[in-house]
């Protein structure tokens, strides 16, 4: 596999990092990850924005440049002889000393590899209600970081389960939250509820673009905090991220239906816009 490390792409075994970088000594760096559909990176800026603002409130100094980034990303999919792809784009503070560093981190370790995307679905993917809860955000709100301890955890307590279901976080006081690696959507009594970032969660791009196609759509969206007798009555249910899309669920004892008028709805636009959108913005 070729990756980009630092203004090159290069074989990704010969990408070396420091043992000093303060992403791999106290987790602090971010990532995106997003789908290229037919050489187009579906909603670049968003992803973007998003990953600069948080760099900002970290103090590591980068700057988005779409045309490099575009140059990169053109590069890695040739190297990788892909057309679809699975895109990891990687921030990380860079060297410092040892210790806790309150200045700002001005030589930042960038990288970015690409894999085959997967083929999307509409297959039900089953959910399960995590024991464990959801922490709560370090900072005003939650980060895609490379903190990923309480995923990973999560994702062992459904393996010792001997479940391949994606498992469904609540907060400490019991709201529903967001899956390990997804979104949640419902739909009660034609409202589309989603829980509110208040709660925790990331504010996923495809989160908020579905939002920004259900109020083009006048439908009414909610953003709230919810239980899980709340998705227990729903008609609807599905979760997303930016990888898989749209997956409508399924819940132990719930009768969702599984490709509902708003679930076809937002499955419909999205197809549509995947191929050209930058930004939800352009809606």
């Amino acid at each position: 596999m070729f990756v980009y490390f630092n203004g090159q792409v290069i074989e990704d075994n010969e990408a070396k990092i420091s043992i000093f970088d303060h992403g791999y000594l106290y987790g602090l760096g971010l990532f995106e990850t997003f789908a290229v559909y037919d050489g187009h990176p579906f909603l670049l800026d968003d992803h973007f924005k998003r990953l600069q603002k948080g760099l900002h409130e970290l103090g590591i100094d980068w700057t988005y440049d779409k045309e490099k980034v575009m140059s990169i990303l053109r590069e890695l999919m040739v190297s990788n002889g892909l057309k679809d792809a699975y895109i990891r784009w990687n921030v990380s503070a860079g060297v410092k000393p040892v210790g806790v560093f309150d200045e700002t981190y001005n030589e930042p370790s960038v990288s970015a590899f690409a894999k085959p995307l997967p083929q999307s679905s509409n297959k039900p993917r089953k959910v399960e209600i995590l024991d464990i809860r959801r922490n709560t955000p370090e900072g005003k709100q939650r980060m895609k970081s490379f903190h990923y301890m309480n995923n990973l955890l999560a994702k062992r307590e459904l393996l010792d389960r001997n479940s391949s279901a994606e498992g469904l976080f609540l907060t400490g006081d019991g709201y529903l939250a967001e899956g390990i690696v997804t979104n949640l959507f419902f739909v009660k009594n034609h409202v589309v509820h989603t829980p509110s970032i208040e709660t925790g969660i990331l504010d996923g791009v495809t989160r908020r673009f579905l939002i920004s196609l259900l109020k083009k759509a006048h439908v009414n969206v909610k953003e709230g905090f919810y239980t899980v007798d709340d998705l227990k009555g729903a008609n609807e249910a599905f979760i997303t991220n930016s990888i898989q899309e749209l997956i409508p669920i399924e819940l132990d004892g719930v009768d969702l239906e599984m490709e509902g008028k708003y679930f076809t709805y937002l499955k419909k636009e999205y197809q549509h816009f995947k191929h050209f959108l930058w930004s939800r913005d352009e809606i």
